[in-house]
């Protein structure tokens, strides 16, 4: 399926990049064998994003949100992920799951609250060397997309 508007229509660099990321994606994802329920999503959204008449912004907006939504089909149905997902959400979660624990730990253990923030850098750096293996392992399996979060 193609969008019918392009990148040149829009008056700001942030648009005709997130309009541009959206359009790569697509493109990635016509070189795919898709399965059904995928495909169906991908022409729902690319039918919803050319038949919107509203402002620009909110056509972004909305293609932000399809991209995501078409993104999670893929994983969800096809066990697929565009390059880099893992370390993004590890990276977050990493911060929370392991960084506030050690932080509070250093934070009890040294008698100041002013080391919580410490577990923090730790913590993400945790996230994001468990999600770039989860990344390289994705890779090698082919399961990873040419397309970056």
């Amino acid at each position: 399926m193609i969008l019918k508007r392009s990148s040149e229509s829009f008056d700001s660099p942030r648009k005709i990049k997130a309009w541009g990321k959206l359009r790569s994606l697509l493109e990635e994802l016509g070189t795919m064998d898709l399965k059904p329920k995928v495909q169906e999503e991908i022409v729902r959204s690319v039918q919803e994003l050319n038949a919107f008449e509203g402002s620009d912004a909110k056509l972004i907006s909305m293609a932000r949100r399809k991209s995501y939504r078409i993104l999670h089909s893929l994983e969800k149905e096809m066990n697929v992920v565009a390059a880099n997902q893992f370390r993004t959400r590890w990276m977050a979660l990493g911060m929370s799951i392991f960084g506030v624990p050690m932080g509070l730990a250093f934070a009890m253990a040294l008698g100041s609250m002013a080391f919580l923030g410490i577990g923090l850098p730790i913590g993400m750096a945790v996230g994001i060397g468990l999600g770039s293996a989860m990344d390289e392992k994705a890779r090698k399996e082919g399961r990873q997309l040419n397309y970056s979060v």
